[in-house]
């Protein structure tokens, strides 16, 4: 028996091609993990072979046998429903939308390498690990520079307190997006959303917390 044969009785490429995309699932787990995502290195690495094993076996069964495109289709959906698990939506935020789009991706990439194109899944690891890492310090320091709050002052009812407050914002060099007030009992209550860089909006905490007249701030990122 030669090595082809050998290699053909044992299906070592179909070895190779999920050790491949063990490499390159944990890859971008490995990214994930080291930045405390829930979808970390095992979960990246699983869903990186199994793609590319149900891609080798949609491959293998040919029309006689069913529709080889149909298990292949069926890996973009249940992904979707892995990805969705991720998502949470609490206090007005959403979390999770990147790991899910990581999952989706590594699943393309699992789904690439079944396919036999390791090159192609190569280079797309190679560019998820540049966005994941070079944008996401991008991304956090435009976060710095353009950071959005909701700050609520509670104080005694006073019509000239609104101006002042609105000026202390704007004086420490932050945007007033919206402006909201009412009255909650005795006291008048006033909701801004502000825009601006982190420093500003520690800025203009500080200087409303140093005026007279205000009763509590909160203070929500």
């Amino acid at each position: 028996m030669n090595l082809h044969q050998v290699i053909s009785a044992l299906r070592l490429d179909l070895l190779a091609s999920l050790l491949v995309a063990a490499f390159l699932g944990g890859a971008v787990g490995l990214e994930r993990e080291l930045r405390g995502k829930a979808a970390g290195l095992r979960t990246n690495i699983l869903i990186c072979i199994g793609a590319a094993l149900f891609t080798q076996l949609s491959l293998a069964v040919d029309a006689t046998r069913g529709d080889p495109a149909r298990i292949a289709a069926q890996i973009v959906v249940g992904v979707g429903f892995l990805g969705a698990g991720t998502i949470l939506h609490g206090r007005g935020a959403v979390t999770g939308l990147t790991s899910a789009a990581t999952i989706w991706l590594v699943a393309a990439i699992g789904m690439a390498v079944g396919a036999g194109y390791v090159y192609e899944g190569a280079g797309a690891t190679l560019l998820v690990l540049i966005v994941l890492r070079a944008l996401g310090v991008l991304e956090r320091f435009l976060q710095r520079h353009a950071m959005v709050s909701r700050l609520v002052v509670e104080m005694p009812q006073d019509p000239s307190r609104l101006a002042d407050i609105e000026r202390l914002v704007r004086e420490a060099g932050v945007e007033i997006d919206q402006v909201h007030h009412y009255a909650r009992g005795d006291h008048a209550v006033v909701e801004l959303v502000l825009r601006g860089p982190k420093r500003t909006h520690d800025q203009a905490r500080l200087a409303l917390l140093r005026s007279s007249g205000a009763y509590t701030l909160t203070v929500e990122e």
